[in-house]
């Protein structure tokens, strides 16, 4: 798909939100996009539907400051508690001015004069994302449901329950992301998993044309600092609000993947890993926007 360009506003270049179901491909797209000169993308943030929340129940600077560094990840940023602070007292009490003190800092951190973001369940909020950073441009990434299963059982992320509420989940989260697209005309952009891997420079480029960015090779050897970049996740996760916690070495290993250059060996997995029960429950919930997608529900 090609995204038809916005115009940018009140000169802030755009920033792209990678986002998708998970175990799409969205941390090997948000390694290979960091790896641009320019770019900075952080690990998971997950605090801006809270942000959006607390702040329309009125809660200042100080108040949405204490979303933020009291996300889960927060330590993954590597960012001084106090230097965030100080900005947010000079900062407007909005979503937009808190969000964007924090991803200033994390880019300079980085050496770089821009942002984005990688939170896969952003997915579900990209409306009211957009209506809160003019900025946001959001990079749709989809991979096969069939894969997606497969890739979430081997986590062990929904053991024990009927394939079929993985299908629904997927199918119902692209179909929500589709609707919100009508009303992001110019600031949404699909790409499938199994074409960037097969061929990154063409996905990587579209996307670099929706955020006004010079295509830059160095995107396309992203492997040659990811175990650096993943390195963010080694404090681990500590269990909160019904989630389990997740070591480090667990959360880093699950990202293994995206450590080596893009490959299509994972694409079409389910054809030799997938029961021909679990197919045929999965094609039933979601095969008609499989084969809407353009995935061979055929054989």
């Amino acid at each position: 798909m090609t995204p038809l360009l916005g115009p940018r506003r009140r000169g802030r270049p755009p920033a792209p939100f990678v986002v998708g179901v998970g175990r799409s491909g969205t941390t090997l797209l948000r390694l290979m996009l960091d790896s641009h000169p320019e770019l900075a993308i952080p690990p998971e943030t997950h605090f801006l539907p809270e942000l959006i929340d607390r702040a329309a129940g009125g809660g200042g600077a100080a108040e949405l400051g204490d979303v933020v560094v009291g996300a889960r990840t927060w330590a993954d940023f590597g960012l001084a508690e106090a230097e965030l602070r100080e900005r947010l007292e000079r900062a407007e009490s909005s979503v937009a001015s808190v969000a964007r003190a924090f991803y200033a800092l994390y880019a300079e951190r980085q050496g770089k004069p821009r942002w984005g973001d990688k939170t896969p369940i952003y997915v579900k909020h990209m409306r009211a994302i957009g209506g809160e950073l003019d900025e946001a441009r959001f990079v749709h990434l989809i991979r096969d449901g069939r894969d997606v299963a497969l890739s979430r059982r081997r986590r062990g992320m929904g053991a024990g329950k009927p394939i079929s509420n993985t299908a629904e989940r997927w199918r119902k989260r692209i179909e929500l992301a589709r609707r919100q697209s009508r009303r992001l005309a110019g600031r949404y952009l699909e790409l499938r998993y199994e074409d960037l891997v097969a061929d990154p420079e063409p996905a990587l480029r579209l996307i670099c044309e929706l955020c006004e960015l010079e295509f830059d090779p160095a995107m396309l050897a992203h492997h040659e600092r990811a175990e650096e970049r993943l390195g963010e996740l080694s404090g681990g996760l500590a269990a909160t609000d019904g989630r389990r916690g997740r070591s480090g070495e667990e959360r880093i290993s699950s990202h293994a993947l995206a450590k080596r250059a893009a490959s299509a060996e994972r694409v079409g997995v389910w054809r030799t890993e997938m029961s021909a029960t679990d197919r045929a429950e999965f094609e039933a919930a979601a095969g008609d926007l499989l084969a809407e997608l353009g995935y061979d529900v055929s054989i």
